[in-house]
């Protein structure tokens, strides 16, 4: 009878984790990413379908397809409508198509993690590499600071300035 019942209370234990870890979302993007929860979680990782151009991605997050804007750069304009292809947009947005395509990426969001167009919003890592800050450092991308996401705000003024000094991509031919 003994045994019986520590079977009985190990079978209840292990069927209550299984279920909670499910719950939870363990594993991959920490369950499903409710943008209009600030308390929800501060990284996930997404495959990438595609680059968009230079500073958006669309990746398959909880089985959707979410366009992603990197935080805190800009790059030259190449798909916005009735705007012409910008100086250095083709370079920046063909940079982000190597670094991106078909790869998995952690985003890292900040304070507010939805912008207007409803566009998620993330500094975007592929493994060790900040994306955000390759674009800034290489002159692919000028700052552009929207609060209340600035957490890497001097950063990217930081790695403009160099490049900037250095002639690097836009620096050097815009």
């Amino acid at each position: 009878m003994k045994a019986r019942s520590l079977a009985a209370v190990w079978f209840a234990t292990a069927a209550l984790a299984v279920a909670t870890a499910a719950l939870a979302g363990c594993g991959g993007s920490g369950g499903a990413l409710d943008v209009a929860r600030p308390d929800g979680p501060r990284t996930v990782t997404a495959p990438v379908i595609r680059a968009v151009d230079g500073d958006t991605i669309l990746v398959r997050l909880d089985g959707q397809a979410e366009y992603v804007r990197y935080i805190g750069v800009d790059t030259p304009e190449t798909v916005k409508p009735d705007t012409p292809v910008q100086c250095y947009g083709p370079q920046a947005s063909t940079f982000n198509h190597r670094r991106t395509d078909g790869q998995t990426v952690r985003l890292v969001f900040d304070r507010e993690r939805q912008d207007v167009y409803g566009r998620l919003l993330a500094y975007v890592y592929r493994g060790n590499d900040f994306l955000n800050a390759d674009l800034a450092r290489r002159g692919l991308a000028r700052p552009l600071t929207i609060p209340p996401n600035t957490a890497h705000e001097a950063l990217f003024a930081q790695l403009s300035r160099q490049a900037g000094r250095a002639g690097r991509g836009l620096w050097g031919k815009c």
